[in-house]
């Protein structure tokens, strides 16, 4: 798999989540064999206003290389300017959200709003693809609404202003997460372009990205929910597709033991405070499906502190070996 110049071990991508793709979960993935990942996005006004909170977002580790840092904003000039200030930091490549469906984020005319305003789009690419050598990649929606399906359209303007791969959730706007995702859009645009495209929506078991490969035609698959929770998935989704085999899913100790390595990596990250709240919506991830985790789960919005993780999760292992 490549994209522009860079060459990539597999095309199984992480995709980029707000308060979920962190450096740590990073980390993790790429461990589990994730070929591409995806920083939380970043905001270009508060990169150019040196924001204390962006150079979090901005840090990667050598661990989890090679690594799509994602940028939105909606004004060409500043978007090409914050590109230059940060493309000697050691990402792969430089994605552009025109996804995310946040009121907020569409309210201020970024992320899937731009999906309204093709002519914006192209400036935006070009101005950024012209003045940095790292491939530029963007990440989109099928559409705003379903009144406004211009996937492909948006698609052939971004390839014609320099974008090197691009994103589709087969999701609208007006969607969110909801519904199915339409993996025939992804499909049409794949015909449209030439350049790598990337397929994203409801791909929960490595047989869906199976599935979505052969019907789309896409080049790689990015997993946003289905991997909450659940980074093996990674794993085992690279290990099927490569040879057909299904690996087991992770036992309940494997999913205690990663709990507590990947609060150790959020503390370490951003101090216990911060990280055991932000560990809160892991740890209910993790757990889903288990057996009498209800619980454990309700238990854990209350633990402030990595020793008290620990029992609770210790307590929990004891009661599943007395009922069996």
């Amino acid at each position: 798999m490549k994209i522009g110049n860079v060459n990539l071990d597999n095309n199984v991508f992480l995709a980029p989540m707000a308060g979920v793709t962190d450096l740590p979960y990073r980390v993790i993935c790429k461990e589990m064999g994730c070929g591409l990942v995806y920083s939380e996005m970043v905001s270009a006004k508060a990169l150019y206003h040196n924001n204390k909170n962006t150079e979090t977002l901005l840090e990667i580790d050598e661990k989890e290389r090679p690594v799509a840092l994602q940028l939105f904003g909606s004004e060409p000039e500043l978007m090409a300017e914050m590109a230059v200030k940060i493309q000697d930091r050691p990402m792969a490549t430089i994605d552009v959200n025109m996804g995310c469906p946040v009121p907020k984020v569409v309210n201020n005319g970024e992320g899937s709003a731009l999906m309204k305003r093709p002519k914006l789009v192209g400036e935006i690419v070009k101005a950024m693809s012209s003045v940095i050598e790292k491939p530029l990649t963007i990440k989109i929606r099928k559409g705003f609404d379903d009144d406004n399906i211009n996937a492909v359209e948006i698609a052939r303007i971004a390839e014609e202003n320099g974008a090197a791969a691009i994103g589709v959730h087969g999701r609208t706007r007006q969607q969110y997460y909801s519904g199915q995702a339409d993996w025939d859009i992804i499909r049409a645009v794949k015909e449209a372009v030439k350049i790598p495209v990337i397929g994203n929506g409801d791909i929960f078991q490595p047989e869906d990205a199976k599935r979505m490969i052969e019907h789309t035609g896409c080049d790689a698959v990015m997993i946003g929910r289905g991997c909450q929770g659940n980074p093996w998935l990674f794993k085992r989704t690279v290990h099927y597709l490569e040879t057909g085999e299904l690996l087991p899913e992770p036992t309940v100790d494997e999913r205690i033991q990663m709990i507590l390595r990947h609060t150790k990596m959020l503390i370490d990250f951003k101090d216990e405070y911060i990280g055991m709240r932000e560990m809160r919506k892991h740890v209910a991830w993790y757990m889903k499906g288990l057996h009498h985790s209800a619980d454990l789960r309700r238990a854990t919005n209350h633990i402030e502190n990595y020793r008290s993780l620990e029992k609770l999760l210790k307590d929990y292992q004891n009661s599943i070996v007395n009922m069996e």
